[in-house]
């Protein structure tokens, strides 16, 4: 359970930085997001989530399973669902702020990356799990 607390969201590489108002992972979260940077990695979530974009502007960037991407951009004032399934990478292009309200967590979730790193090959799915240890 968090309550309160500034970390980074979505793991040490990620430069989304969270302020959790509340984590309780097998309920709900509430976490005001501040996005200042890309992560690599297109992901999925281990949760449903309502964002209400505050201010910026991003680029989401979607990739299905056939690897064809989308993309459409969420500006101050939006709403947006992101159902656990759906794999993409927000791309700031400027300054952005948003309020996250996020449904309980699953087990796992996916990370595919197009370039190498350490907790990632190039060019594979990636199942992760709490901790965002890799499970497969």
């Amino acid at each position: 359970m968090k309550l309160l607390r500034r970390m980074k969201d979505g793991g040490p590489e990620s430069p989304v930085i969270g302020y959790f108002l509340v984590e309780i992972k097998s309920l709900f979260s509430v976490v005001l997001l501040h996005f200042d940077g890309t992560r690599e990695a297109y992901h999925s979530h281990a949760f449903n989530a309502v964002t209400v974009w505050l201010r910026g502007s991003v680029l989401e960037v979607t990739r299905n399973a056939a690897g064809q991407q989308r993309s459409q951009e969420w500006k101050a004032g939006q709403f947006k669902y992101t159902p656990r399934s759906l794999m993409h990478k927000i791309l700031p292009i400027q300054d952005a702020w948003a309020i996250s309200f996020r449904g309980p967590w699953a087990r796992t979730w996916q990370e595919y990356r197009e370039r190498e790193t350490s907790s990632a090959p190039r060019g594979e799915y990636v199942t992760l799990t709490h901790g965002r240890k890799i499970v497969s």
